[in-house]
């Protein structure tokens, strides 16, 4: 495909960006307590910039302390901010990149209960988002004015720090979206009821601004155009809502859906599939005449398609860039294939924040928010390197430590690589996973990886003896617990890598793991009968939240019977027979039964080795512990920076 159309400049007001790739606002939990931004932050910016982002819009800056609540994002309320916010502002503009503020007085009710234990404010008295019983505190008319200020003198230090741009944060259902939607704003006064009330917090956040910048510094607000959940603001109330703020001054709005209520679109999934916002795109462009910025699960693909059909002038990246700083450069340079992409699985970005109240990172990029800590060096004194298991740990261990300049072989006993993910690959909204296995392969050949497909090792392998490192990424294989009749069922690896045993009209996986679920997914949608029994009161217990957001109203959408609660005690070759925790039993009948009870580690041929050339030998990803693919490709690049 011909990209050219993303590296074509638009301006946003008087101001000139290099091209219509934009870096989404997305946090990285790691400023400090002060309120200052960390140099990890600066050095995470900057490769971005490097890589040839056009604008990066970076996390939320709050006004105060009081308003972040809890969150490490930054916060404007004393001049010793300037310093830090200057020395980002300089590395990411020396590369010709924009870089944008987003300046916000708070999540309002949506404020995470594991960082913040007071009722939080709001524009009304409404429960809180993750603690209903918790009632928030309805701002009074001096705190709003009170704000206003805020916004003016925050602005001003953004200002001088050297933005080129200030975004409001008024999106997902935070502060200023609780005063624009009627679902939330319950107020009587001038704040409240009609639209243009409603509005006038955020009209007044604008001016504030403004009255502080002065008029040539863009401002640029972002909004979610449909809530999608039943009460929340729908596409057509929202239009009306941007021509006021166009009238109110604001030079450009990014846009997409979703709110907290609905929070899988707030950091969409696989499951969401591609562009999964831009519908909103031609709506708006209709409404406005400001330049339009959207995002939501993009590919350079849907990013061209977008910009080409005119409904919106910026694609935004945010995961996709945490993922590969460096996509713009590559796309630019007909290297599409080169970028490494996003997953979607939020557990080592948006999940570190909210699982480990940690920085974010990225599962398929662990150097992400490390750029200032760890690289991969060109070793003094190159080794010869053998790497064991061709799944994400050991692809990821022989492209680091050819990148770090060692000669490295890698040996994979079956007849491709992948390993588990070439089976977690096969569902059509995992197509990501099959992106990433292709870059892998292609990453190897760069690197000049010799690949020993069909060879299976053992510790008596002349090889490992004239090696002078091994590293061992056996994965995982398929529990298979002592069940009767448990020879009748299809293990879970063979089902996503062989659909044509999943024979007959009825389905019946027993164990509800992620795996299970995606699997159980997949055949469902293709018209099968489904069923998941699982033992535990939840499937995919090990899945994020966010995640399962998406993937359960799916499995109920397709029809995916699930009995939880339920210990298998019976595999019979028409259905499986099962014990509630009350001690009785059904019988649930199937054409094909599928085993998913869980992986264990692949650790034998680990031991011998180890045992023999311990000296040598680092074992890594599920061969050591079983994880997610986050978990494999991290081990796999610290033992190669090891070396």
């Amino acid at each position: 495909m011909n990209y050219e159309k993303l590296f074509t400049p638009f301006k946003i007001g008087k101001m000139v960006v290099k091209n219509r790739v934009v870096m989404s606002p997305m946090g990285l939990n790691a400023g400090h307590t002060d309120g200052t931004i960390d140099n990890d932050e600066i050095a995470y910016f900057e490769e971005r910039a490097k890589g040839g982002t056009g604008m990066i819009i970076m996390g939320c800056q709050f006004l105060n302390k009081e308003l972040a609540q809890g969150s490490l994002e930054g916060y404007l309320d004393h001049p010793y901010a300037i310093p830090q916010l200057t020395n980002l502002c300089e590395t990411v503009q020396r590369y010709g990149t924009k870089i944008c503020a987003q300046l916000s007085c708070g999540t309002g009710k949506n404020a995470f209960a594991n960082m913040f234990g007071e009722p939080p404010i709001s524009a009304s008295a409404i429960p809180s988002m993750f603690n209903p019983d918790l009632i928030c505190h309805a701002l009074t008319i001096a705190e709003i004015h009170k704000i206003m200020e805020e916004f003016s003198y925050s602005a001003k230090l953004l200002k001088d720090a050297g933005f080129d741009a200030i975004e409001v944060h008024a999106h997902a259902g935070y502060l200023v979206d609780q005063f624009m939607s009627a679902v939330w704003n319950k107020r009587e006064d001038e704040y409240g009821g009609t639209l243009n009330n409603r509005m006038r917090f955020a009209v007044e956040i604008v001016a504030a601004i403004r009255k502080a910048v002065g008029p040539d510094m863009p401002i640029l607000f972002r909004i979610a155009c449909k809530h999608l959940f039943e009460g929340g603001r729908t596409l057509e109330e929202s239009m009306p809502m941007l021509k006021i703020l166009e009238e109110a001054g604001v030079d450009a709005l990014d846009i997409d859906s979703g709110s907290y209520e609905n929070i899988d679109y707030i950091f969409p999934p696989a499951y969401l599939g591609d562009a999964c916002m831009a519908d909103v795109c031609a709506s708006a462009r209709k409404a406005v005449s400001i330049p339009l910025l959207n995002s939501g699960n993009h590919t350079p693909e849907t990013g061209l398609e977008l910009i080409e059909s005119g409904n919106a002038d910026f694609v935004m990246f945010g995961r996709p860039l945490i993922a590969e700083p460096f996509l713009a450069n590559k796309l630019s340079a007909g290297k599409r294939s080169e970028i490494r992409p996003c997953i979607r699985c939020n557990e080592d970005c948006i999940g570190r924040i909210l699982t480990r109240l940690t920085k974010i990172s990225c599962s398929v990029n662990p150097l992400a928010g490390f750029e200032n800590r760890m690289s991969i060096e060109k070793a003094a004194h190159p080794k010869q390197v053998v790497v064991i298991g061709g799944g994400p740990g050991g692809m990821e261990a022989a492209r680091t430590a050819a990148m770090a300049g060692h000669q490295v072989t890698l040996y994979e006993m079956s007849d491709h690589l992948g390993g588990q993910l070439q089976s977690a690959a096969t569902p059509s909204f995992k197509s990501q996973l099959r992106d990433l296995i292709r870059w892998y392969q292609e990453q190897l050949t760069l690197k000049d990886v010799t690949v020993h497909l069909n060879k299976k090792m053992d510790e008596n392998s002349i090889e490992l003896k004239e090696a002078d490192e091994i590293i061992v990424a056996t994965g995982a294989i398929p529990v298979k617990p002592k069940i009767k009749g448990i020879e009748n069922a299809v293990d879970i690896l063979s089902a996503h890598i062989h659909p044509e045993k999943l024979q007959g009209e009825t389905i019946l996986y027993c164990g509800g793991g992620l795996s299970a679920c995606d699997s159980a997914l997949e055949t469902a949608m293709k018209g099968q009968k489904v069923a998941v029994v699982e033992m535990l009161d939840e499937v995919a217990i090990n899945d994020h939240f966010i995640n399962k957001a998406a993937l359960i109203p799916m499995l109920h959408k397709y029809d995916v019977a699930i009995y939880t609660g339920y210990k298998v005690l019976e595999i019979k070759t028409d259905g499986v027979t099962a014990q509630k925790k009350d001690g009785s039993e059904i019988f649930i009948p199937a054409d094909t039964t599928v085993s998913a009870f869980g992986m264990m580690s692949n650790k034998n041929l680990a031991q011998v080795i180890d045992e023999k050339y311990h000296n040598k030998t680092k074992i890594i990803g599920d061969c050591s512990k079983v994880g997610k693919v986050g978990n494999a490709v991290r081990s796999g690049m610290y033992a190669a920076m090891s070396i």
